[in-house]
């Protein structure tokens, strides 16, 4: 139980969008809480796997992250989410100690889609693949390092009628069916390291120790919600990409190698549940999936997730916590102001 303790102590998560401001509280299709206080519950899992290909052989390795219980509330397109990992909500599985700072931010301003990732992973277990032996130790890579640094931005076409912020935030409630187009662009550079070896030196002829990367490219995709009877919603999005990036190989032996390709990314989102004016039930997943230029052979991909049950309480602030909160309108009202 000692690496749950080293684990829950570095799952503290400071999330925060601010959001466009609304000329009117309510469309046709979607409809806004500006002066309303959301509360919620929530539990959530973060994790960022690597994925390589040998030949026929597949591998995925994963961090042995915490599933999480946390609350938050959103208040005027500002939201602030706490979430720990208690040890009850964690039983030891023998996946090895992970220890991570894993930075999601996901902000839908009106007719924006923003998305940044900052994943620092220290400690991976090899969850799919060949591996040496039969025992636990050999599926484990205490010493294995990942970070990943990227961000996308996506213009929403159709921000009138579609809202990301009922589906995700629930500062707003999707009355009607509607979708939209995105395009945009997005960035990603990081380095997988690991001093003895990615891969079981004894699985493959040459093995290496480190992978660095980079990708830019355009993106582009498509989002919808159904809407049945008013209050139950199922939002599905999907984005693509064709991202020009380098990748490098440093191999044991203290060769390197490099190829330059385009790639296809992909962003996928999925939410579903209830929602009304005073209260909202969903579940929601967020998957990146970087895949990286091809060298000597090996296929290479990174594949980021956030899923999350969030159980949602929309309330009118008194007179005391309103005069509390009027601050957050005056910082929006200045930021505007420039």
């Amino acid at each position: 139980m000692k690496y749950i303790i080293a684990l829950t102590l570095s799952i503290l998560v400071f999330h925060s969008t601010v959001v466009a401001q609304e000329s009117s509280d309510s469309t046709e299709y979607y409809k806004t809480y500006p002066d309303k206080l959301v509360l919620r519950t929530y539990m959530s899992r973060k994790y960022t796997g690597l994925g390589l290909k040998v030949g026929d052989e597949d591998y995925w390795y994963r961090p042995n992250s915490t599933l999480n219980m946390g609350v938050g509330a959103t208040y005027d397109g500002l939201t602030l989410n706490l979430a720990y990992g208690f040890g009850f909500l964690n039983p030891d599985k023998k996946r090895g100690e992970s220890k991570y700072l894993d930075l999601q931010a996901h902000a839908y301003p009106k007719n924006w889609v923003i998305d940044f990732f900052g994943q620092f992973y220290n400690g991976y277990y090899l969850q799919r693949g060949s591996t040496i032996g039969s025992s636990n130790e050999s599926r484990l890579f205490p010493d294995m390092k990942l970070r990943v640094l990227g961000a996308s931005v996506q213009y929403l076409f159709n921000g009138d009628k579609f809202s990301y912020r009922a589906a995700f935030l629930q500062n707003e409630w999707q009355k009607k069916s509607a979708g939209s187009f995105m395009a945009g662009m997005e960035i990603y550079g990081g380095q997988v390291r690991n001093g003895a070896g990615i891969l079981h030196a004894q699985s493959v002829a040459q093995n290496f120790n480190q992978i660095k990367y980079f990708e830019v490219g355009p993106n582009f995709g498509y989002a919808y919600s159904w809407i049945i009877k008013k209050h139950f919603f199922i939002t599905l999005s999907a984005a693509s990409s064709l991202s020009l990036g380098r990748t490098y190989l440093s191999f044991e032996d203290g060769t390197e190698n490099n190829n330059w390709s385009i790639r296809p990314n992909y962003l996928l989102r999925g939410f579903t549940g209830y929602n009304s004016d005073r209260w909202s039930l969903n579940v929601n997943y967020v998957y990146n999936q970087v895949n990286l230029s091809p060298v000597s052979g090996y296929k290479i991909n990174l594949g980021t997730g956030n899923y999350r049950l969030n159980l949602i309480y929309r309330i009118s602030p008194g007179p005391g916590l309103r005069k509390k909160l009027g601050l957050i309108d005056k910082l929006k009202g200045k930021l505007g102001a420039k």
